[in-house]
């Protein structure tokens, strides 16, 4: 994800709850022109790529999978626990966007200030793109979220497009009436810095109805990422793996609760060892579906190990 600069760290209270994601696998459950202020502006929406996708082979390629859950029939009604529930996911970023540097410089109004459309996201030493990062977790957690029984809303639905920009991710997930959101990205820090990172929102006129919510939501991605991947809270960046951000569209007009998740350091070669592997994606997936469901239901799926 692009840096800017930083607000000040958010407060947590209470202990972190260890929670078993892992046996999520055998619940059923889981399976191995700049617009006027407040208006969602035409020139938001997708792009239309202009280019070809990378050809098979580039670093950074979407892996072959079918998405989890698909080939199996419809798990038993006691294993649907987000039934009628609506969840979003922004993918950060597109798979294309570094071929239209005009497209992701026009200005939008992110509810506090103009910002840039998008950005082409970070990559690892290899050329590994937090692109593709983000979509390949972003598809194994939406097959996650449907097996459990919820609708799931994506911002965009291939790594092969251009935009939206990031104010028309929004309106995208706020038209659907998303019971919560999650962005995903991963961030391009210092070499030597580890772990992930809860971006949690600030109040700022349209999401000031979901700050409480937001923040309780982010507490749960933070212990299931602790529970059920070999991450750990960022030693580089927030404090004890949370920051509070007022300067991302994303979060300042959403209408629903959600965070934006930076999963590891893509600079790293350690993170970018867990964030490019396909077990280390969908172990991310996982987490943050256990999560989702904790949010929405009051109980962690499966087994839930006290503190």
């Amino acid at each position: 994800m692009a840096r800017t600069a930083w607000s000040a760290p958010a407060a947590r209270l209470g202990a972190g709850l260890a929670v078993a994601v892992l046996a999520l696998v055998g619940c059923g459950v889981l399976s191995a022109g700049a617009a006027a202020p407040g208006s969602p502006p035409a020139s938001g929406r997708p792009r239309p790529a202009a280019a070809s996708p990378r050809p098979a082979g580039t670093p950074g390629a979407r892996r072959s999978h079918r998405p989890p859950g698909q080939s199996r029939g419809s798990p038993p009604r006691a294993a649907r626990p987000l039934a009628g529930k609506i969840v979003g996911i922004d993918p950060g970023h597109n798979g294309l966007n570094y071929t239209d540097p005009a497209f992701l410089s026009r200005k939008i109004w992110n509810g506090r200030e103009w910002e840039d459309c998008n950005t082409t996201g970070t990559q690892t030493a290899g050329g590994y793109t937090e692109a593709q990062f983000n979509f390949n977790v972003a598809m194994d957690l939406a097959g996650y979220l449907r097996q459990a029984g919820a609708t799931v809303v994506l911002t965009r639905t291939s790594n092969h497009g251009i935009g939206p920009c990031v104010n028309w991710r929004s309106y995208v997930l706020n038209r659907a009436h998303a019971n919560v959101a999650i962005d995903i990205h991963a961030d391009g820090g210092p070499a030597w810095g580890r772990g992930f990172t809860v971006l949690e929102p600030v109040a700022d006129g349209p999401n000031d109805k979901v700050i409480a919510a937001s923040l309780r939501f982010g507490e749960y991605v933070h212990r299931a990422l602790i529970a059920g991947t070999p991450l750990r809270p960022a030693d580089y960046y927030g404090h004890d793996g949370y920051m509070l951000r007022d300067d991302l569209a994303g979060l300042n007009l959403a209408t629903q609760p959600k965070v934006l998740i930076e999963c590891g350091n893509m600079k790293n070669p350690a993170d970018a060892a867990v964030l490019t592997s396909a077990r280390g994606q969908r172990e991310i997936a996982r987490a943050l579906a256990a999560a989702i469901i904790r949010f929405l239901t009051g109980r962690w799926p499966a087994a839930a190990a006290k503190p």
